[in-house]
């Protein structure tokens, strides 16, 4: 019985403690990889794009999006706006290319939003690339999206910056996802594995998207995770490059935080199970893609484990002086993996100030878990509070 247990004790720390080093582990085979990346098939001529654009209830964020789609470098697109529950008297766009799309009923869900759009294009686009209602893009998105489908790849990734750092909590959302742009972007799609989904900022054939989803309702927050397993179940990759940038809004306030981060831990709970199955069949068909993005998969949120691991470690004060030394040097690689993804990305100096404030922002995710049931009943959106212009775009 004390030898069962001893077994299972071990077996708990372990599958929460590699979450700590892994992406140290990642990096390592990722330099070891540096420079084996696939070569463009072509790149003279300009694909044919339909930019989504989805509100839900705000329409005032929009204005910004849309001047910053229109100022792209590129010239063959049409921006669909799908303004699901919402007041478009305000919404008069003079450039042809915008399309504003009203369902006459209530659609509550981000696929539903985009097969409107689909449903509604004013010619059949060849690829599709989804931008949400408080994001701005640089001039060079379409073109840079363009540099890896010439490269044969079907789905790819941009990245996500910040494009609001007015407050401590921003700061801190804009470190985490430095942390995971880097590790599940740059380092997984660089050691010949796919980019995980960020829920925009991302593209992909037409045809791919519509074989993807269009046999599934999806409602609540997780889009993204249902459309990349089917991407990966496919035997696709999803590409990532740095190059395409989207500026996406931080959460400014710790209600906002909570709210946010609840349907997010709920995403994960719903559909990690998902790691388990592409792992799997990585494993069973020697597949680099599936195995390590089914394993990327199952990690918890970024707080849950480093909780855990801490407590952890905590409790082998009293049992092992050596357990407590591997947590001690599995901490130790996880701030060496943090650092390296934050030195990387070279980021505000107001970004890295923030760190000192992150056991406030870890203290709020916890009170998040207590929304997590309910989640997708809280907001089906999350409410912006920060006035932003593209002038904010560096």
């Amino acid at each position: 019985m004390i030898e069962a247990v001893q077994i299972i004790w071990v077996a708990l720390q372990v599958l929460i403690g590699y979450n700590l080093v892994l992406p140290l582990v990642l990096y390592v085979m990722y330099t070891l990889r540096s420079g084996k990346t696939a070569t463009a098939m072509r790149g003279y001529t300009e694909a044919d794009y339909a930019i989504i654009v989805t509100a839900y209830e705000q329409v005032t964020t929009l204005g910004p999006v849309i001047d910053s789609l229109l100022q792209l470098n590129y010239s063959n697109y049409i921006i669909y706006i799908v303004a699901d529950k919402c007041d478009v008297s305000t919404l008069i766009f003079d450039d042809a290319r915008v399309v504003v799309l009203r369902p006459p009923e209530t659609l509550a869900s981000n696929t539903r939003s985009h097969f409107y759009a689909i449903n509604n294009f004013h010619r059949a686009h060849e690829r599709l690339t989804i931008i949400d209602s408080d994001n701005l893009v640089a001039p060079e998105y379409l073109n840079e999206l363009n540099t890896e489908f010439d490269k044969g790849f079907v789905a790819v990734q941009g990245l996500r910056k910040a494009k609001n750092l007015d407050t401590t909590y921003a700061c801190l959302d804009a470190a985490r996802d430095i942390y995971y742009h880097f590790y599940d972007g740059v380092v997984l799609f660089g050691i010949g594995s796919s980019a995980t989904l960020a829920g925009s900022g991302m593209a992909f054939t037409t045809a791919l998207y519509k074989e993807c989803l269009g046999h599934l309702d999806i409602t609540g927050a997780g889009f993204d995770k249902v459309l990349q397993k089917e991407i990966i179940d496919r035997g696709y990759r999803i590409a990532f490059t740095e190059k395409a940038e989207v500026y996406d809004e931080k959460t400014s306030r710790s209600d906002q935080l909570v709210n946010q981060r609840a349907r997010w831990i709920n995403t994960w709970f719903r559909y990690s199970k998902f790691g388990f199955v592409i792992a799997g069949s990585g494993i069973i068909k020697f597949d680099r893609n599936r195995f390590w993005f089914g394993i990327t998969l199952l990690r918890p949120p970024l707080f849950i484990f480093l909780i855990l691991s801490f407590l952890f470690m905590l409790v082998n004060i009293a049992i092992s002086a050596t357990a407590v030394i591997v947590w001690l040097a599995a901490f130790a690689c996880f701030i060496l993996g943090f650092a390296i993804a934050i030195a990387h990305a070279k980021p505000d100096k107001r970004i890295v100030q923030s760190l000192v404030s992150s056991p406030k922002f870890i203290f709020y995710q916890v009170l998040s878990l207590l929304k997590v049931k309910k989640a997708n009943k809280v907001s089906v959106a999350t409410q912006h509070y920060h006035d932003s212009t593209i002038n904010e775009v560096k």
